[in-house]
């Protein structure tokens, strides 16, 4: 689900501000304009008054500089905008007016706690002494109790949010996965992330030699005009040295991956895959012990991101894409040569409008990547790139493998490893249904971006992954994690 046009327009409008501000380097003179010239009052637009809504910008303008939006900062890519979330009811059991205020009150014989007493109409629930059981509402005939939980709290796959005792939602970060599934959950816009904007933008103005690379998720989520040439074009302009297409990345890891699979098919290990960080952060996280099963290769992000820094040792490189966990593999998992930066399309999108640059219909005649590759950005693909692989270097194993699309299938197949019962040999795990086209921050409907995907990938060429990779040398960088 994602949050309506309001949440979105108030998160650009501020994306935007801090770029442009950061660009003329006025934002430490100007930040606290931001709030005033988005919200100029006397009259509330939203809230319960201007003062309110424009502290919940000043909360948003900290998260675009990369910092938590109050004092105290975890260390955590996904965080609460505690002036924002207060309006959010607390997760309850309420009585609905389906109640019939019926004589036989299963409800109330059904609560241990003594938190439901009739009432004239209807009967009626203490919150300060319900326990959220829900045995009262599984007791009404009538179906008349609902469960009133938290659009975050009911988003998020490993039950990492919970409320504190002012009924603010907290984010336990030895918990949470960074998948951003909360973020465009909240009707109040209450969950953002911190950005690279301001890292990014003061990079460029350095002089530095900033290399930007566009995950293989973006190419058709802006429509069948904008290709990876439009977007090189448009990162040349903004100023970055040179533009990547990471399915070349795709390619390394699918190669790699490959003799790893053959390897551990030949040993009897059973593996996962590495490239969804989201993925990754849940086996780390919730399921430790298998730990060792995570596949050493490292991602499409980090393989392109080393091939540059192998090549330029002084590059910054700057991933663009639609996951908010890409900034969690780069903040919390640390590899070693890994991307600098990472940013969403809507962060990036604030970048270039600040400096008046538009994605424009170019046509593509320079394939960096694989179509084989290209696919890695949707659930099965990294599979199919994996098998390919094997079948291309000769070394084709008879694996089976258990391709699990979004968070419950994930938990499920972990658990089936954990206790030794899962009946295929490797796992692809992605976190965000559909894969990586589905992420928390995409720019399209996922359904409509894989149709435009699956029509300009029939136009490109259909060579071989290790015929694609000749072009590049191998052999001056590790495609291990470290």
């Amino acid at each position: 689900m994602y949050a309506d046009e309001n949440v979105i327009k108030i998160k650009h409008d501020v994306l935007y501000h801090v770029a442009k501000l950061a660009f003329e380097d006025e934002l430490d003179a100007k930040r606290d304009s931001i709030a005033f010239e988005l919200i100029p009052g006397p009259t509330p637009k939203f809230r319960c008054c201007v003062y309110k809504e424009r502290e919940i910008i000043r909360q948003r303008v900290r998260l675009a500089e990369g910092k938590a939006p109050g004092p105290i900062d975890d260390g955590n890519v996904i965080q609460v905008i505690s002036s924002a979330c207060e309006d959010c009811p607390i997760s309850t059991y309420t009585v609905t007016e389906n109640c019939q205020n019926c004589l036989g009150k299963a409800c109330i014989h059904a609560c241990n706690f003594g938190a439901i007493t009739p009432g004239r109409y209807r009967s009626h629930i203490d919150a300060s002494k319900c326990k959220e059981c829900g045995k009262c509402a599984q007791a009404c005939p009538y179906n008349a109790i609902a469960h009133l939980k938290r659009p975050c709290k009911f988003a998020c796959p490993v039950d990492a949010i919970t409320t504190d005792e002012y009924g603010l939602s907290v984010i336990d970060r030895s918990k949470c996965i960074s998948c951003g599934k909360c973020i465009h959950s909240c009707p109040f816009g209450a969950i953002g992330s911190k950005t690279f904007i301001v890292d990014v933008i003061n990079a460029l103005k350095s002089g530095k030699k900033v290399y930007a690379m566009a995950a293989p998720a973006t190419e058709g989520q802006f429509g069948p005009l904008i290709t990876m040439a439009s977007w090189k074009k448009a990162m040349l302009e903004l100023g970055f040295e040179d533009f990547y297409d990471v399915s070349l990345g795709a390619d390394m890891t699918a190669a790699y991956e490959a003799e790893e699979w053959a390897e551990s098919y030949k040993e009897g290990k059973k593996k996962v895959t590495s490239c969804c960080p989201a993925f990754v952060n849940m086996v780390r996280l919730h399921y430790p012990e298998l730990a060792d099963c995570v596949s050493t290769t490292i991602s499409p992000m980090c393989a392109v991101s080393r091939l540059i820094k192998a090549r330029d040792p002084e590059a910054v490189t700057v991933f663009i894409g639609p996951c908010v966990a890409k900034k969690s593999e780069v903040v919390d998992q640390k590899i070693e040569g890994n991307a600098d930066y990472v940013l969403t399309y809507s962060e990036i999108r604030a970048i270039m409008k600040a400096k008046d640059i538009a994605l424009m219909p170019v046509e593509d005649t320079e394939q960096i990547g694989s179509v084989h590759g290209k696919r890695f950005a949707a659930s099965g693909g990294v599979t199919a790139a994996v098998l390919q692989s094997l079948k291309e270097s000769k070394d084709e194993i008879d694996a089976k493998v258990c391709v699990a699309n979004g968070a419950a299938e994930c938990k499920k197949a972990l658990l089936l490893l954990k206790v030794a019962k899962l009946p295929e040999d490797f796992i692809e795990g992605m976190i965000c249904e559909g894969g990586c086209v589905g992420g928390p921050s995409r720019f399209n409907d996922p359904m409509k971006s894989k149709k435009t995907r699956d029509a300009m990938l029939l136009k490109a060429d259909e060579r071989g992954i290790h015929e694609n990779l000749e072009n590049y040398d191998m052999n001056s960088f590790s495609m291990h994690r470290k």
